[in-house]
């Protein structure tokens, strides 16, 4: 089936969920680049009919900040519109009355303002995010140590990715780090963004549009296609960011649609549905 008769195919989408890196822009050390098309794409997306959101697993920077940074390669992006995994993390401790230690970049904490106060209670769970340079042994040591003595370890991840682009690099991401202490605290990480069906939820809710009438579009065949599709969702993945030719034979998940970028995406569903 081509990408034209699927959209035709698919008119009864309401709602839209973007990621962020990989579809919108491409990071890099200077505050990355736009990928061509995709701030009138977002312009476009916004201006019709559907409602749109941004799901993304960026656990480096508060979303302020990130709104910062789109806003300047030109894209119309509010704090609001955006969810990521760091606030529904902060609000997951807080309803469990939980005292973390947190393994995170530090441009991230600010999420967790809530947390600063000081407190006699022991360490009771682990959060771990994208840490960039302060994943070390003794980092992970730490975080480890607060796991094993507990009765039940209780490991929340800021997302489960493999790895991301940055530049024209591909870098570790924070899945191998929870892999391994799962692995070594004998637990199970509880992941906070995606591929969480409950994260995509938050923002389908956000909305007010059922999951069976809403598309995810990413760059991850697994995270952003397969945590949408397990969600409910039609999941369309762009062949920009971290895509790789062989994402279109992955063993477990099938987009519902490849595109080469965002740009032909917005194109078919706004053509099709107008």
């Amino acid at each position: 089936m081509s990408v034209q008769d699927w959209f035709t195919n698919n008119k009864d989408i309401e709602g839209v969920l973007l990621d962020i890196s990989g579809v919108l822009y491409n990071s890099d050390s200077s505050g990355g680049k736009a990928i061509p098309g995709s701030v009138q794409s977002v312009k476009r997306l916004k201006e019709s009919k559907f409602k749109v959101r941004f799901c993304t697993n960026e656990s480096q920077h508060i979303r302020a900040h990130l709104v910062t940074r789109l806003q300047k390669l030109g894209f119309s992006i509010e704090v609001n519109e955006i969810f990521s995994p760091a606030p529904a993390a902060c609000q997951l401790l807080q309803d469990r009355g939980l005292t973390p230690h947190f393994l995170v970049d530090d441009n991230i904490l600010p999420e967790f303002a809530v947390f600063n106060q000081p407190t006699n209670k022991p360490k009771d769970c682990v959060v771990i995010g994208d840490a960039i340079d302060k994943f070390t042994y003794r980092s992970l040591n730490d975080a480890f140590r607060v796991l094993i003595k507990s009765p039940q370890p209780q490991l929340i991840s800021l997302g489960i990715g493999k790895y991301y682009k940055e530049a024209d690099d591909l870098l570790l991401d924070v899945g191998p780090f929870t892999k391994a202490l799962e692995y070594a605290a004998s637990c199970t990480a509880e992941v906070v963004g995606k591929p969480s069906p409950t994260f995509f939820q938050s923002a389908l809710k956000d909305m007010g549009v059922h999951p069976s009438k809403a598309i995810m579009v990413g760059d991850d065949i697994v995270n952003d296609i397969g945590g949408a599709q397990k969600c409910g969702m039609r999941g369309i993945q762009v062949k920009t960011g971290k895509f790789r030719p062989s994402d279109e034979n992955h063993p477990e998940v099938t987009a519902n649609c490849y595109v080469d970028n965002l740009a032909e995406a917005v194109d078919h569903l706004l053509s099709t549905t107008s």
